[in-house]
């Protein structure tokens, strides 16, 4: 098996939006994945996006892919390394693929001089959440993960407070 991980290019906007639907599916969300080709293409491949992709392969293959970005922790005064995705698939899980491409990013999060390397995993997926432990990442049980999304995030957004309420 010849492995190797790459810099995602814009020509795989394609292969990356299909990973993401194969991944969401997984997830138990395929309904809910609004990224199209160009969408991605826009996003992920402008000169200021703070997201980067990497793509997966086996003897030339895509099999997977990866997206992160850095983020900044307070009280380490350093920037971090978040994992949003890591697809690999059906087929090739097991491989050891998924370990290379966390070792890859572990990597780059040291050379970038990065005090953290963090994702998050579904509660529910047991065999994800095996791996992690298996090759010593922790769970963050104390923290809850929030998110504002949709019209939520638009009212939230343009409600003005009126005089005297606290806001």
């Amino acid at each position: 098996m010849n492995l190797s991980i790459r810099p995602a290019l814009v020509h795989d906007s394609a292969l990356i939006l299909r990973f993401i639907q194969e991944l969401a599916v997984y997830e138990k969300a395929g309904d809910q994945v609004a990224a199209t080709v160009d969408t991605l293409a826009t996003s992920l491949f402008a000169a200021d996006s703070p997201a980067r992709a990497l793509i997966c392969e086996v003897d030339g293959e895509a099999i997977g892919y990866a997206i992160y970005f850095f983020n900044y922790s307070t009280w380490q005064a350093k920037k971090g390394l978040y994992l949003e995705d890591l697809y690999i698939t059906p087929a090739q899980r097991g491989t050891g693929a998924g370990k290379q491409l966390l070792r890859h990013l572990a990597a780059i999060a040291t050379d970038q001089g990065c005090g953290r390397f963090e994702w998050s995993v579904l509660d529910w997926n047991q065999p994800a959440i095996d791996f992690y432990q298996s090759i010593g990442a922790q769970p963050q049980d104390e923290w809850v993960r929030y998110r504002m999304q949709g019209a939520a995030l638009q009212d939230f957004a343009v409600q003005q407070a009126k005089p005297g309420a606290r806001s």
